[in-house]
């Protein structure tokens, strides 16, 4: 199997940390520019100088606080308008732990906009590039509460 990504282009949200961050390594040990997506500027560049870029790759990042699902599609449109993108790696921290009867419907929304709305735009951002490319991998990582339940976690 040619597992050889040299010459795409990656997104890898939550990519500071954890599996964003692991991801994010794999895929530019496959020779993939990495491009990270997350908040907080100074934890993405001591995540960017891990990436390997052995193979002629230049990784770059993107600031935005997916909290803010209107600053994180103005970015990403923008980001587009100059760059293909070949794969997207969805990925973001959980919602506050917590029982279904004590959350308040704020925290529901507020979930909803980070895991679901944030997703949305980002494909619809992207996916024209895709097709234009012939090429495209969409990678969702929500939770590991999908697969089993976690104790406080609604």
């Amino acid at each position: 199997m040619n597992l050889d990504l040299t010459g795409k282009t990656a997104i890898v949200c939550g990519s500071t940390q954890g599996l964003g961050l692991a991801s994010a390594i794999e895929l530019a040990l496959l020779g993939c520019r990495v491009v990270l997506f997350a908040r907080n500027e100074d934890a993405l560049k001591l995540a960017v100088a891990k990436l390997d870029s052995s193979k002629g790759q230049h990784h770059s990042y993107l600031v935005a606080d997916f909290s803010n699902t209107a600053q994180v599609k103005k970015i990403i449109e923008s980001f587009v308008e100059n760059n293909d993108v070949h794969i997207l790696v969805n990925n973001t921290g959980g919602p506050a732990g917590g029982t279904a009867l004590a959350a308040k419907e704020e925290e529901f929304l507020a979930a909803f906009n980070i895991h679901l709305i944030n997703n949305h735009n980002l494909v619809q951002a992207i996916v024209p590039k895709m097709k234009i490319a012939g090429f495209g991998r969409i990678i969702n990582i929500i939770s590991t509460s999908v697969k089993a339940p976690l104790q406080g976690l609604v």
